[in-house]
């Protein structure tokens, strides 16, 4: 059996590698085997998060694996064949359901099957997308690839007990290549959804947000939610969507600095097609078409690099990177697999 072989040091050298490469793996039916997990973390090696990926992928199509023990550096995976699933899982931790929703629902909704999925964890934490960011944002450009799915947030979970509850839905879909190049909307929405913390607070935070988004000449529309969560914690999301850009920013309230950490010009300063976060998200379903997609975005980052790198390993698909005045244009052509159509 030949087996993909992925370096997991490459580019940013996180879990991004092991996610997107899980990803492929099933709807491509190609054997991987990644090495150097995480090999430059100060913990090294799988996470409860990337188990609980893999233990939803195995149970999705019927795979074969080594080395899925948390802190493993190298691990492989056999996929088989794939099958309408209902799954149960926990996470155990705050560990991010966002980015576990990421790896399972391509490989679902490309290969014609359905999923139904309760997931317990973290909603909204560090260093991955919020939820809401996941059902506003993701779930947008998705639906623009033709990558169908619903997602219901049944309760927040924050750092560091997680307890959050997410039931997903996905739909069997047929993949198309997508364009996002130019944003020509000023209408924004904003959401905040916050537990065991003084609604006055939050309000005030959210108004002058708001107040400097205006000052801009945007439209906001916002909704601020007291979603109950076992952990206080607060989370923000605020985005720009029209026919050809989806663009969006969010954030984790810090209770130390008593504030939303975020940089509005990432916003309201990019009139291109996406943001610098959603762009690495977007490879993996455009390396899978049979067309060109084609996307413009501020900054190239090592997420972006390093999903390109491996999309072209696994799929096949040819990208190229262009420099513009204001950013830079990413091409993606892509390799249809016959388990995808």
């Amino acid at each position: 059996m030949e087996f993909v072989k992925i370096n997991g040091s490459f580019g940013e050298g996180g879990g991004q590698i092991v996610r997107t490469s899980l990803t492929l793996s099933c709807i491509t039916n190609k054997p991987i085997t990644i090495e150097n997990i995480r090999k430059n973390r100060k913990n090294p090696g799988l996470k409860p998060q990337h188990l609980t990926a893999i233990k939803i992928l195995k149970k999705i199509c019927d795979a074969k694996t080594e080395g899925d023990v948390i802190g493993s550096t190298s691990f492989s995976f056999i996929p088989n064949k794939i099958s309408d699933s209902k799954i149960d899982e926990n996470v155990g931790t705050a560990g991010s359901i966002a980015l576990i929703l990421q790896t399972v629902i391509p490989v679902s909704a490309l290969c014609g099957t359905k999923l139904n999925l309760s997931i317990i964890g973290g909603t909204d934490v560090m260093w991955s997308p919020t939820m809401t960011y996941t059902k506003h944002v993701l779930k947008e450009a998705y639906a623009r690839f033709g990558i169908n799915f619903s997602l219901n947030i049944t309760k927040r979970g924050y750092y560091p007990r997680g307890g959050g509850i997410v039931n997903l839905k996905v739909y069997p879909s047929r993949i198309r290549a997508v364009s996002l190049v130019e944003r020509k909307t000023k209408e924004m929405k904003l959401f905040c959804s916050f537990s065991k913390m003084p609604k006055g607070v939050i309000e005030e935070k959210i108004e002058r947000i708001k107040s400097k988004l205006v000052e801009k000449k945007f439209n906001v529309h916002s909704i601020i939610e007291n979603d109950e969560a076992i952990d206080s914690g607060a989370s923000l999301l605020i985005c720009s969507i029209d026919e050809n850009s989806i663009i969006g920013i969010d954030s984790i309230y810090d209770k130390k600095k008593n504030e939303f950490p975020l940089d509005l010009n990432k916003i309201t300063e990019n009139n291109l097609g996406v943001d610098e976060n959603l762009v690495d998200m977007l490879v993996l379903p455009a390396s899978l078409s049979s067309d060109t997609s084609k996307f413009r975005v501020s900054t190239i980052s090592k997420h972006l690099e390093t999903n390109l790198f491996v999309a072209s390993e696994i799929t096949g698909c040819k990208y190229g990177i262009g420099k513009l005045s204001n950013g830079y244009e990413i091409r993606v052509k892509g390799v249809s697999d016959s388990s995808v159509q």
